[in-house]
């Protein structure tokens, strides 16, 4: 997850040759409230001048504000590190702003605190509920109430990028949808001495954010981890878990899929073996598809060209979410409880926090930096793009399902334990069951 901002600096360098299209327009909405509104938050102009989110998000509060002229927004915008620290500091002195941005990892404590309002009806029942990625509440949801609505921009931790020339040669006309066709297709990629997918989890914390995050929402679904973060029954060892873990070790060490040296190199170093053609896949971030498709575009056109996309195949004894990949947004637009004892300043708070991550922003960031937020919008005007940007969109956006970063959430404590032994486990020094063992006993005594 914290490599994800990367993606943000390199995809903004695109902006600057596309086109300024229009993003969905703000209503001027009927609102009762005419007063003082104070909103908190970390999109200052320096960060909006390198981050497609951070920009979408401040042309889309100034649309609002200029459709709400008898409102006075006040805002207070902080650089992000002291924007932390100050969010944190006012929560505990029970001085909340009247909106502001809530961190997923701040949910519960606050909601039980009982300084975040509680956000389920308005969700809910906003007009585009039917196109939010619901996925993105997960971190904002607490008791099975939502307190917040995800803001900004996400990018997945798990994206296949295959080459489909080489998958075609092999006898595939898109990469395949399941792990046992991989298995058939290395053979023949073995042969021409070519890798069949590069993987690096040299530093550990890729075979989780890059692939077992993923993988294990196959066989377990999502309310399996929403009850991890939420400490409401779901274990590390359950059944379900193990059985991800198991196939992760036999994917990896069972057979010839992944280069060997998988265990050593990075994920730096195995995008090289793919830019390269050593490899005919890729599992890694949006970070690594931003290095490789900028490499190739300068370096390699014809292989940039046949750039492909892809989820994780699915698992012959896995039975959900076949078209999942991880994706997260960290913060969510929220709302002080105290405004509820103003029903008009309360109806004007969320009016800006629909706005705020409603079709305007969407369009904006999707227009103009090929990056998508908790809307989904139909019609994009990508034509400032070339095809493989984006296709790279739709298939984050669009096409596919999302689910849950594990190393978002929790605590460090527990996933150092568990990125160790992972690694341990596909060396052949530890069982899946230790792991799961392992890491819930972290789980319990530091969560």
């Amino acid at each position: 997850m914290k490599m994800l901002i990367m993606l943000l600096s390199v995809i903004a360098a695109l902006a600057i040759s596309c086109t300024a299209f229009a993003a969905v327009p703000v209503d001027a909405t009927d609102l009762a409230y005419k007063g003082e509104l104070e909103i908190m938050h970390f999109s200052t102009s320096e960060e909006s001048e390198g981050n497609g989110g951070s920009d979408a998000f401040r042309y889309t509060l100034g649309e609002w504000k200029a459709a709400h002229p008898d409102i006075t927004l006040t805002e207070n915008i902080l650089a992000n590190a002291e924007y932390k620290t100050q969010i944190a500091t006012l929560a505990a002195a029970g001085y909340l702003p009247d909106v502001f941005l809530l961190q997923g990892m701040n949910t519960i404590a606050w909601a039980e605190q009982g300084l975040v309002l509680d956000l389920t009806d308005s969700i809910t029942s906003s007009p585009y509920y039917a196109d939010y990625n619901l996925a993105y509440l997960t971190p904002f949801t607490s008791n099975g109430k939502y307190y917040g609505y995800p803001v900004l921009t996400g990018g997945t931790c798990t994206v296949v990028i295959y080459d489909k020339a080489m998958w075609k040669e092999a006898g595939y006309d898109t990469f395949p949808a399941t792990w046992a066709e991989v298995e058939a297709a290395s053979d023949y990629f073995n042969s021409q001495g070519i890798y069949t997918v590069a993987f690096g989890n040299g530093g550990q914390w890729q075979l989780n954010s890059d692939f077992i995050s993923t993988l294990g929402n196959r066989y377990t679904g999502p309310e399996w981890f929403a009850s991890l973060i939420a400490k409401s029954g779901a274990k590390f060892t359950d059944p379900e878990f193990v059985a991800c873990l198991r196939e992760t070790k036999r994917l990896f060490a069972n057979t010839t899929i992944f280069n060997p040296d998988y265990n050593a190199v990075t994920n730096e170093d195995a995008r090289e073996y793919f830019i390269a053609g050593f490899a005919a896949a890729f599992i890694g971030g949006n970070w690594d598809e931003s290095y490789i498709t900028a490499v190739l575009k300068s370096a390699d056109e014809d292989k940039y060209n046949n750039i492909g996309f892809a989820v994780l195949p699915q698992p012959a004894d896995a039975d959900k979410a076949p078209n999942s990949q991880n994706i997260g947004l960290g913060y969510a637009v929220a709302i002080n409880a105290e405004v509820a004892k103003d029903p008009d300043k309360l109806a004007a708070a969320i009016d800006l926090a629909r706005t705020l991550t409603g079709p305007t922003f969407s369009s904006y960031v999707g227009e103009h930096y090929a990056l998508g937020g908790l809307t989904r919008v139909d019609g994009v005007d990508l034509s400032g793009f070339d095809s493989v940007t984006a296709d790279f969109y739709n298939w984050s956006y669009v096409d596919t399902e999302t689910c849950e970063i594990y190393d978002s959430y929790i605590s460090s404590a527990v996933w150092s334990v568990f990125n160790t032994e992972a690694q341990a486990m596909l060396n052949g020094e530890i069982e899946p069951e230790q792991v799961a063992e392992d890491t819930q006993k972290a789980y319990e005594e530091n969560y």
